[in-house]
């Protein structure tokens, strides 16, 4: 009995040992269903990016997308659009930090061998 439990606990929450910050940001499919989790987000000043259905209050998301958080065809939607618009933003960022840091002239010399 305990096993599963561990098993459970486990896969649910497993990798929030490993973090070593706070998340700039969470992403909720169902608000009413994690209203614990957003309520933390809150107390730890990590903004809420929430999937609000009709029978739910948008009170306390701060980014509402209104939509189906019912279908699993829709939960996969909007799961995929999350990911990918997370992974432009790093590309993105990464872009922004490398042409930060290159030089701004062209460091490539041609030296002829003529002896």
């Amino acid at each position: 009995l305990f096993q599963r439990d561990i098993a459970k606990l486990e896969k649910n929450i497993g990798g929030i040992q490993d973090m070593t910050a706070l998340p700039d940001a969470i992403f909720v499919i169902d608000v009413g269903y994690h209203k614990i989790a957003v309520a933390e987000a809150k107390k730890l000043g990590i903004p809420v990016i929430g999937v609000v259905d009709t029978n739910h209050s948008p009170e306390g998301i701060d980014y509402v997308i209104p939509g189906n958080d019912d279908s699993a065809k829709a939960v996969a939607l909007y799961a995929r659009a999350v990911a990918d618009a997370v992974l432009e933003g790093k590309a993105n960022a990464t872009a922004d930090v490398l042409a930060a840091v290159a030089p701004a002239g062209d460091e490539f010399v041609e030296v002829s061998e003529e002896a």
